[in-house]
């Protein structure tokens, strides 16, 4: 009966240090999935930032006849397939967001090359619209660099959660899956300069 009650003693306490142990990584696990979530909203309003100043910038510079048409066709085109690549946050996987990083690296790369051309026009450069423009998507561009960061940062503190023993058992069991990182654009270790001298 005594050797009874030890086992039973035993095993109750073994059951509720499993459903402590389960119920704390659950609570643990959800609450840094939500800031990943969090942070991936927070890089998605700086990339839609920069999606907003663009229509500007572009009226901006065709106010000018003789600025090169393809230039302004490019930005224009790669704007809009990168506004049409649109990812749910709790499906955030390695194929989801290189897609999504390619349409904003294709947008990023086509934005430089009408900036540069922008240097050729001694009156682009000293408009005042098109200064406070070029102010603003430098800033976009740095808190975009920064949200990036904190998205990964928080990632990486998910990912190392749910990977670890015996959190790794629980995540398995309750769904929760590894979240893709940012990864740096091929051969570019900075995000575009986009800030030229207006002088």
């Amino acid at each position: 009966m005594k050797k009874s009650l030890i086992f039973l003693g035993i095993f109750a306490f073994l059951i509720l240090s499993l459903g402590y142990s389960g119920c704390n990584s659950f609570n643990n696990m959800s609450v840094k999935d939500e800031n990943v979530t969090k942070t991936w909203q927070e890089v998605e309003n700086q990339y839609q930032r920069r999606m907003d100043l663009i229509p500007n910038l572009v009226n901006t510079v065709q106010g000018y006849a003789d600025f090169e048409k393809s230039t302004i066709t490019a930005v224009i085109e790669a704007r809009a397939k990168a506004t049409s690549i649109t990812i749910d946050p709790s499906k955030l996987d390695a194929a989801s967001l290189q897609k999504f990083q390619e349409s904003q690296g294709a947008l990023s790369g086509a934005l430089s090359r009408l900036l540069v051309v922008a240097e050729q026009y001694p009156n682009l450069k000293a408009n005042e619209n098109f200064i406070r423009l070029q102010d603003q998507l430098e800033g976009t561009e740095n808190r975009i660099t920064f949200g990036r960061t904190q998205f990964n940062e928080a990632a990486q503190d998910y990912n190392t959660y749910i990977r670890t023993f015996p959190r790794n058992m629980w995540a398995g069991m309750f769904s929760f899956e590894k979240r893709a990182y940012f990864e740096s654009d091929k051969g570019a270790e900075k995000a575009p300069t986009v800030k030229f001298d207006t002088k």
